[in-house]
């Protein structure tokens, strides 16, 4: 499994069980998104309004273990690639040190009027570059 510098807490909630008693799998890619999302606008000053957005091109998710409310989840974050309009993040569903998923979102940054590809901001660049650990 993967360490990772830069975490953030995705508490459980409720109604993030499924019938069968564990966190449904989609909440794992929301709390993914979240986080990620979470620091590129607190760390990398991502404005979610602003002339650089960045979409979701592709995502994954492969799972360990098991989750249930009222488990206090954390997303690690990582990167796999910084390209030039993208970035490939490398993530993982923490429950204190076992990591029960490991996740991977492509985000491609783009310009919010025409949807052209565009380059990843600068700041958030810096930011991956101090902050995140590049995976080799």
């Amino acid at each position: 499994m993967t360490t990772f510098r830069v975490h953030e807490p995705f508490p459980t909630r409720w109604n993030d069980n499924d019938q069968y008693g564990h966190i449904n799998n989609t909440v794992y890619y929301l709390a993914m998104d979240t986080a990620v999302n979470t620091w590129m606008i607190r760390e990398g000053g991502l404005d979610p309004q602003g002339d650089a957005i960045a979409l979701c091109a592709a995502s994954s998710c492969e799972f360990h273990a098991s989750a249930s409310f009222p488990d206090p989840l954390a997303v690690g974050i990582g990167i796999e690639r910084l390209g030039t309009t993208s970035i490939t993040w490398k993530l993982g569903i923490l429950l204190g040190d076992e990591q029960i998923a490991t996740g991977r979102f492509v985000h491609v940054f783009v310009d919010a009027a025409t949807r052209k590809p565009t380059p990843v901001p600068a700041s958030i660049r810096e930011a991956i570059e101090s902050q995140i650990v590049p995976a080799h």
